[in-house]
């Protein structure tokens, strides 16, 4: 349950040092001027503060949303020949199905440390991977082959995805007006829609088989998902009832980020500096059970174009601000170069 705190802000997450604001986005989206402003003020203290926040009033219908889970399910309780002959089949692609412990979520960048990390603690998920469809070479792997009902399932994932590439230009508009800057600076990295719709499935599983993927866990159990950071521009995460999303908080505890039902839980990347990296993981639900049971969400990745060159926005340094922190990079690049260590 979201809190109101003494300035009207409601929080959806509070813990030591850790404040996570409950957004009314429709207030950017359908304001006046000075609502707008105001909301894009706390979208971006959100980030800059706690690395997160969540987002309600969104613009995407729950109805829509509730569909969204209903085929991913539809997806994953398909046999499981299917599922892997539409195989994810390259880091610059990043399109497809990932079985059981084939990606492993991580911090690290060299593939050598992610596949050694891979050998002692699996990440106990499976996920498909949708991109842009207007490239032949770079293939979306649909389920229509198969039936009628991939038919329909491609057909709502296609326009899914598009409503996401119309979000993620409301937030990085809204970004924008909380930086300070031209409130259409972003559009031009954000016009192509390279990103990905992930769909994942974590399994039911025993208590035994489930490590919690801390630091100095040492043990050879699986985990759901570990300690990581995103990368690309923002994330929009859609979680089901289940719970189990933690976020770091700089205390350095895991926090745990509990669903709220109609909202949209975001973490922003490389635009805004947070006081600690936006770290999160999946774990148990914190309850000692038994067995604990299957776990969806749908995560949509934002990245900036991969034709974009990607550097410090200008009148964020020099004279007495000193020089750029961080070199630039093509947006494909670094994209890959990620993509291409966490996947098996």
């Amino acid at each position: 349950m979201a809190m109101t705190t003494g300035t009207g802000v409601e929080i959806a997450v509070s813990d030591t040092r850790l404040c996570i604001p409950l957004i009314d986005f429709s207030r950017f989206l359908h304001g006046t001027p000075e609502e707008k402003k105001a909301c894009a003020d706390t979208i971006v203290s959100g980030f800059k503060n706690a690395g997160f926040i969540y987002l309600k009033n969104h613009g995407i219908p729950q109805q829509t949303i509730d569909e969204l889970f209903a085929k991913s399910k539809e997806f994953f309780d398909r046999p499981q020949w299917q599922k892997e002959a539409l195989a994810w089949y390259s880091a610059r692609a990043n399109r497809g199905y990932s079985t059981i412990g084939r990606e492993k979520a991580s911090n690290f960048t060299s593939k050598a440390d992610v596949d050694n990390l891979r050998q002692r603690q699996p990440d106990l998920k499976e996920s498909f991977e949708v991109g842009r469809s207007d490239q032949p070479q770079y293939p979306n792997m649909w389920p229509d082959k198969f039936d009628a009902a991939g038919a329909e399932w491609k057909s709502f994932m296609e326009n899914f995805f598009q409503i996401g590439i119309g979000m993620h230009v409301q937030v990085m508009r809204a970004i924008a007006l909380g930086l300070g800057i031209e409130e259409t600076w972003f559009d031009k990295h954000c016009k192509d829609g390279d990103n990905n719709l992930r769909l994942l499935h974590y399994p039911e599983a025993k208590n035994e088989v489930l490590g919690t993927g801390d630091e100095g866990d040492e043990s050879k159990k699986a985990i759901r998902v570990g300690p990581h950071t995103d990368y690309g521009s923002i994330t929009l995460l859609m979680q089901d009832n289940s719970g189990g999303l933690q976020v770091l908080s700089p205390s350095g505890k895991y926090v745990d980020a509990n669903p709220i039902p109609g909202t949209i839980v975001s973490t922003m990347h490389r635009v805004v500096k947070p006081p600690t990296k936006p770290v999160v993981k999946i774990s148990p639900d914190g309850k000692e059970e038994e067995w604990y049971p299957s776990r969806y969400s749908c995560v949509y990745f934002c990245n900036p174009d991969y034709t974009s060159y990607i550097e410090a926005i200008p009148g964020t340094y020099g004279g007495e601000k000193g020089e750029k922190k961080y070199p630039g990079i093509k947006s494909e690049d670094y994209m890959v170069s990620r993509l291409a260590s966490t996947y098996a």
